[in-house]
Order: C-alpha cells, then structure tokens, then sequence
C-alpha cells in the first residue's frame, strides 16, 4: 500500500470536501493518483456529499444522555423527515451522542468522516448543528427535556434543588427559548445595539425629546424580558416570572442550553 503523504490528502480535501479519511483511502485505493482519487470519490458519492453542505438541515434529532455527574445534548441535522427516522441516521445520532458524552464535545468531530459517508449514502446533507457537555458536582442537578414526537428541540439543565424542578424549568425553556439566564449575562454591546435601534424607529424618532428617553427604556425592559429566563413568566403558573418560580421552589439554576433544528 502506498505511502501517502499529508499534503496529497489535504489537496484532496481541498478539492472535494470530502473527510480526511476518504480522501485518504481514496489516495491509497489509486497508490497517489490525485486526479484518479478524485474520481474514485465521485463514484462513491462523497464529493456529492460535500456539495450538498450549504442546504439546510431543519429536519434531524435532538438526543440527551443524562447521568449522575455528566450529561450531554446533540442536535443532528438533516434535509427531510424520512432520513431523521432512517435506522442509519439514528444508529449516527447515537453515535455523536455517546462520543460527546464520554469525550466531550470536540468527541463529535472524530466522527465526521463517518457523517460524510452517511450523508453520501442518504444522498442529504447531514450536519451537526450542536453538542454541550454539562459536569455536576455532588448536590447538583442534571435534567432535560426533548419535545415530542418529532424530538426537534431539546434542552439540557444544570442546577441545585428539586430535579423535578429542573425537569419543569427545562419544558420552559424549550416553549420560551430565553437566550440567558440572568439580565447581567447579556452583553452590554447587545443592549446598546438594540437602543439604538429603538431610537431611530419612527413612532420613537416623532416624539418629543423629553419622552423619547422613556419610550425606549419601557420597549428596552420588554426586549430584555423576552431573552432573560429570570424575567419571563413561568409557562406552568402564568402568574409569576421564572426567578420568582424558582426562587419559591429553592432551585437553583446554574446553566441551560437548548437547541432546536427548525429554528
């Protein structure tokens, strides 16, 4: 077997799209041939593959692993419906799952060339569009939700308390897709991009000077309500925000991430 060199394999890659591995193989298969490698690849369906990269993926799985100190969350993204519930796609959902939950989430990139062969043999574009690792200390708690049936959004907690409560708090996030958890979180750059948007609206920009001020400050504190979990009102009593929720349940939360493909 050839011996081949890792500039051949990245010129190949370069060309195609296609994993290291393939291209690799693909190399080996034609003893170097970069033209024949190339070709060799075509008829397997990997460049094809490559090229289907830019389509979007609003189809797909979300999948959690919960255990006692590790929990992890993926989003697996394809083109259609049918291929989200093709055994092969879950059998890789799996996969990216198990890897991200023993590895870490750099452990999904050690799949990749096994999701440009999936993708080459699905004839969709297959795509991981998240993965998050969250590790609890003793008295922590790690919970999640994945909404049904179509398991297209999903979303991991970590906190102390009642892992009830935390169950409950990962369902709101899912429905309410806060951006952060406390108002202190959210970039001040953001805030201030936001103001002066508000200002140069026009029902804004025809008021007075003296009212201005207030008009955006008022459509400011609504902004930040919506993307703050604390300040949105709690989905399962709509009488109260999620900080008072939590606060009278003892729960504590630490950090969420969520993660949805049609969106």
């Amino acid at each position: 077997m050839a011996d081949i060199p890792a500039d051949l394999v990245r010129q190949l890659r370069e060309r195609t799209g296609a994993g290291m591995m393939d291209c690799k193989r693909a190399l080996e298969e034609v003893n170097g041939d970069l033209d024949a490698a190339q070709k060799r690849l075509r008829e397997k369906g990997i460049t094809q593959a490559a090229k289907r990269s830019d389509r979007e993926t609003t189809e797909g799985k979300v999948a959690i692993e919960l255990g006692e100190t590790v929990a992890a969350m993926i989003a697996v993204g394809c083109e259609t419906e049918p291929v989200s519930n093709n055994e092969g796609f879950l059998i890789f959902v799996q996969r990216v799952l198990d890897a991200v939950s023993q590895h870490g989430v750099e452990g999904a990139s050690e799949l990749e060339d096994e999701r440009v062969e999936l993708a080459a043999r699905l004839g969709e574009n297959i795509l991981v569009q998240g993965a998050v690792r969250f590790e609890g200390e003793e008295g922590e708690v790690l919970s999640g939700y994945v909404h049904p049936p179509a398991n297209k959004i999903g979303v991991l907690v970590h906190g102390k308390g009642n892992p009830d409560v935390a169950y409950l708090l990962a369902q709101h996030i899912a429905f309410a897709a806060p951006q952060y958890l406390t108002r202190t979180e959210v970039p001040e750059a953001e805030v201030n991009a936001e103001r002066e948007i508000l200002v140069k609206q026009p029902d804004v920009a025809s008021k007075p000077e003296e009212v201005r001020g207030k008009i955006v400050e008022g459509r400011l504190q609504k902004w930040l309500a919506v993307r703050v979990l604390e300040e949105q009102e709690w989905i399962h009593d709509l009488s109260k925000k999620v900080g008072q929720a939590l606060q009278e349940a003892g729960f504590d939360a630490i950090e969420f991430r969520r993660f949805a493909l049609a969106e």
